[in-house]
């Protein structure tokens, strides 16, 4: 940071500027943050809050003073802040952090709850002046985590990864390596920074010394075409988002305006959630008309218990896919998975043929994907160190193209139908082809015996005026495309199916409330 020729731009959603601080001035509000830490005694500070330059300087801060790093949502939208606020500050207790950095509304909330755990402003400590010389504690060694980040918790309670210093510096530089970064890239991303893809990105983006360019996650969900007039004014050679945001972006390209100009992008990874390949290449498609090149495209797999990255592709690789025919009843379909590159450098990984994996993919070496290397966690918070020589098992069930990872989707997510074993992720990607469905917003669940109608029920957030048709048009393409009839569809109104803090829906949350329903 004190060597680099680049800077930090923070967008202010209010005025819609962006704010420029040269990493030397970014370093110095992370020592000032760094001294407050070590003056309050704190093995592990947590962050909460949109990223101000003050927000995001407190990370290396934390660092600086030796202390783990724990980063947790805001509220959802429809939470209630006050139990929102409880239940942030237990959880900060239960992992062990005792100070917490946040701002405006969200420190107000936050203060009080807990006499065990002090909230501090951070714009008050991640000031840019320096009056005293700071000497780095440096972060530790393997047996006191650098990083507590949270787990996705899609399908069940989420946990907490611990993660070494060696492992994130581990993953950091394979990422560095892989993606090639340097001085002169530029990056731009709006991810959430609690997130591990978020927090990856800025990390790998730092060490690199990259110029970045960082946006609040709330300004793209307010208005996801934001992207790409951000991408368009940082002129940046790297970006990063999930599949949603390239299948939104792409589906509704025609209210794109012509002043947008994605020429500079080389690396754009797609992660976090399944790749939906023809939404992807929706998306290289339509924005081609603005300079995109669609070799930049780099669809990737990774997990919190890995810190964050497994598998990169090669730059300007784009996106490719696996097709295999599928028999589906009477019908023989094709099916693309992508491709989702090799272990960056440090990892390994392999696949469990032997492990419960029924699937209707035939014609490839199909097991559950295990990983291994110098990106692992040391474990979860609250249970045994994990052995760091053993492989560890993902749930995601996969094969191998050349020494590349295809991801199918969640062993413990599989739905059985007559006897027909079917990921939700292909009927979802199917079920959000018909017009009036909201793009992101479908959830396929098999229901069980309990259930009055056992089988396969959609639910759906629909904005469409004719939902019968719509809806004898999902029963139609589901049976045809996947060989399954739903047992029932349920629309639902834009914005009503839980999601976790990073937007992921949580189909175990639908599932439950379907049955509870008598679905």
């Amino acid at each position: 940071m004190t060597a680099a020729t680049t800077s930090l731009h923070v967008l202010d959603t209010e005025s819609g500027e962006w704010s420029h601080h040269p990493w030397q001035e970014v370093h110095a509000r992370a020592e000032n943050i760094a001294e407050r830490v070590g003056d309050s005694g704190a093995r592990a500070v947590g962050l909460v809050g949109d990223p101000t330059v003050e927000f995001l300087a407190a990370i290396p801060g934390t660092f600086f003073a030796g202390a783990a790093l724990s980063i947790l949502p805001g509220p959802v939208r429809g939470a209630d802040p006050e139990h929102w606020a409880d239940a942030t500050i237990a959880r900060f207790r239960s992992i062990g952090v005792s100070t917490v950095f946040s701002h405006g509304e969200l420190l107000q909330k936050l203060r009080g709850r807990d006499d065990a755990v002090t909230v501090l402003d951070v714009t008050a400590f991640g000031h840019s002046g320096r009056s005293t010389t700071f000497a780095a504690h440096g972060v530790g060694d393997s047996d006191n985590p650098v990083i507590l980040q949270g787990t996705a918790g899609s399908t069940g309670t989420p946990r907490t990864a611990r993660i070494s210093p060696e492992a994130s510096l581990a993953n950091l530089r394979g990422l560095v390596a892989r993606v090639n970064v340097d001085s002169r890239v530029r990056a731009q991303s709006w991810l959430p920074i609690y997130h591990d893809m978020g927090l990856a990105f800025l990390l790998t983006t730092l060490l690199g010394g990259a110029e970045v360019w960082q946006a609040p996650t709330p300004a793209f969900a307010a208005s996801p075409f934001s992207w790409l007039k951000w991408l368009t004014e940082s002129r940046a050679t790297m970006t990063a988002a999930p599949n949603m945001a390239y299948n939104i972006i792409g589906k509704y390209a025609g209210i794109v305006g012509d002043d947008v100009d994605l020429s500079t992008i080389g690396f754009a990874l797609n992660g976090g959630e399944p790749v939906d390949c023809v939404g992807t290449a929706r998306f290289a498609t339509e924005m081609a008309r603005f300079g995109f090149d669609p070799t930049a495209l780099a669809p990737s797999y990774g997990l919190a218990e890995s810190t964050c990255a497994v598998t990169v592709p090669e730059p300007f690789t784009g996106l490719r896919v696996d097709e295999l025919e599928i028999a589906t009843g009477d019908h023989r379909v094709l099916r693309q998975y992508a491709i989702l590159g090799a272990a960056i450098p440090g990892m390994e990984i392999r696949l469990n043929t032997e492990a419960r994996h029924d699937t209707d993919v035939t014609g490839r070496d199909v097991g559950e994907v295990e990983v291994r290397g110098t990106s692992l966690m040391t474990g979860y918070v609250g249970e045994s160190d994990i052995d760091p020589r053993a492989w560890l098992p993902t749930g995601d069930i996969g094969y191998l193209v050349d020494g590349e990872l295809v991801v199918c989707g969640r062993a413990k997510e599989l739905i059985t139908v007559a006897g027909r074993n079917v990921f939700p992720a292909e009927i979802e990607r199917i079920a959000a082809q018909v017009d009036g469905v909201r793009e992101g917003g479908v959830v396929a669940v098999g229901t069980g015996e309990s259930s009055a109608r056992p089988g396969l029920v959609i639910a759906a957030e629909f904005k469409g005026s004719d939902e019968p048709a719509a809806r004898s048009e999902l029963v139609t393409r589901i049976a045809s495309e996947c060989g399954v009839v739903p047992a029932d569809v349920v629309f639902m109104t834009p914005g009503s199916l839980p999601r976790t803090s990073s937007g992921k829906l949580r189909r175990l949350e639908v599932k439950r409330n379907l049955e509870g329903a008598g679905r």
